[in-house]
């Protein structure tokens, strides 16, 4: 049996209630109201699906409805009108006003019926659209983070349960897959979105600094303090702080970032003042803390303290179905600022993006996508536009293989036809293997050049 949709007509005819009721399908259920203020109760209680203005030219109350319909124009609920005027300049108007239909006086029970249905079913596919996009927003985005590879998805999900955790978050992963990315979006989702987030990289400061920034001073602690200066953990306030190279720091100001983690308290150097420790601190590093713990290079209960959670940040290698899409959208990006109208990477290009093992992960990406857009002569972006090491995969990729052993030849034409078809799918290598039909860990041990014919399924 269909789902019965619900009208509410707003008109000052009692009398059409009867009248529709009785000549309507029966999957569709008629209410007529004079009171605007209850019909948008009603909507506001979800007990209407569409709303019918009756318009009628001999009372004064036209105005009004008018004003109602205005008035609707915001509700995600589909309006319709009922008039006596057949001018096409009033069908404009109403048009203009967010009407989805109008028909006219005396309507056709038939008419009626189909443009009832046509606008309930038209409001449903626009709000579960809605949702689709935010659906997807929600899973290819998490912050600034890109990415809708297995292990992006799964990173999302942990930033989102840590999002208001205040014990020790630990966020790990090389240089450039874009650790801090993750600590602002920890704090972006989380309750001190609207307090201030302040970041900083332990190994870019001296030694002798690193515990000025951090805690601050009072004047004339040393030789240039010519007056009181906030410390990191003081400016933070309630919001974050995000230590990144954590494994940079000191014996000494390890120990000290110990007892403020612990007491929730600490004082400028030089000062007796004790202040309350406000901020959530967050910890990155790209070093191996557990070695370094084992080697005494690392404390094992300060590693203790800021690793209750660890959030491990993929290499680009290890989701290089995510690679056409950062591509694109650093392309958009930096297209933008150098004013070049850059419109696409050409599939060798890509191709050759793809069959990188990106060292430098993100941020290397980020760097070749800039260049490209500042050295390329056209509208594409091909292989030559790319940094020199990208140029053998270039040869290689026009020329076919050049030399080597049976199996290497084999091998380098598998790799080919491997990065052809996750190509084709658009980055996604789950839907590339299906295609080809092998498995998903021998194509990507193919690209990777590793690969056994055992794998093959």
């Amino acid at each position: 049996m269909a789902a019965i949709v619900r009208v509410v007509i707003f008109s000052r005819q009692s009398t059409l209630q009867q009248l529709l009721g009785a000549t309507l399908d029966a999957d569709i259920s008629v209410r007529v109201e004079s009171d605007g203020g209850r019909i948008l109760g009603l909507i506001a209680q979800r007990r209407a699906d569409v709303v019918i203005v009756d318009l009628d030219s001999r009372f004064a109350a036209l105005e009004t409805q008018l004003a109602f319909i205005a008035k609707l124009k915001g509700i995600d609920l589909p309006v319709l009108v009922l008039t006596d005027d057949d001018r096409r300049s009033k069908a404009l108007e109403l048009l203009e006003h967010g009407v989805y239909a109008h028909f006219l006086k005396p309507p056709s029970p038939v008419e009626m019926t189909v443009i009832i249905r046509h606008a309930h079913e038209h409001a449903q596919l626009k709000r579960e659209l809605a949702e689709t996009r935010k659906t997807l927003h929600n899973v290819t985005h998490c912050g600034r983070l890109i990415g809708q590879s297995s292990k992006m998805l799964a990173l999302y999900d942990l930033i989102r349960c840590v999002a208001d955790l205040d014990s020790g978050i630990l966020v790990t992963g090389e240089s450039g897959t874009g650790k801090e990315l993750v600590a602002q979006a920890i704090h972006q989702l989380g309750g001190r979105a609207h307090q201030p987030f302040a970041a900083v990289s332990c190994g870019a400061i001296p030694e002798t600094l690193i515990e000025a920034e951090l805690f601050g001073h009072e004047k004339g602690t040393f030789t240039g303090a010519i007056g009181q200066r906030q410390g990191l953990l003081e400016m933070a306030g309630a919001g974050t702080l995000f230590l990144d190279e954590i494994g940079e720091l000191s014996a000494h100001t390890q120990v000290k970032l110990l007892r403020v983690l612990q007491q929730k308290e600490f004082t400028r150097l030089g000062g007796r003042h004790v202040i309350p420790l406000k901020a959530r601190v967050l910890f990155a590093t790209h070093r191996d803390l557990r070695q370094m713990v084992d080697e005494g290079g690392f404390r094992r209960d300060l590693f203790f303290r800021i690793n209750v959670m660890e959030l491990k940040v993929p290499p680009l290698r290890e989701r290089t179905e995510d690679i056409p899409v950062l591509a694109n959208h650093f392309l958009e990006i930096h297209s933008a600022a150098c004013r070049k109208p850059i419109l696409e990477i050409e599939n060798q290009a890509m191709r050759a993006l793809l069959s990188y093992d990106w060292p430098g992960n993100v941020r290397e990406l980020e760097n070749a996508i800039h260049r490209a857009i500042i050295v390329a002569q056209h509208q594409n972006i091909g292989t030559a536009d790319l940094p020199e090491s990208f140029q053998k995969i270039r040869l290689e990729s026009e020329n076919g293989p050049v030399g080597g052993s049976f199996e290497d030849l084999l091998w380098q034409f598998k790799q080919k036809i491997a990065l052809q078809a996750i190509l084709e799918c658009n980055g996604n290598k789950t839907m590339a293997a299906m295609s080809l039909s092998i498995s998903r860990t021998y194509l990507h041990r193919l690209i990777r050049g590793d690969a056994t014919e055992a794998e093959i399924v």
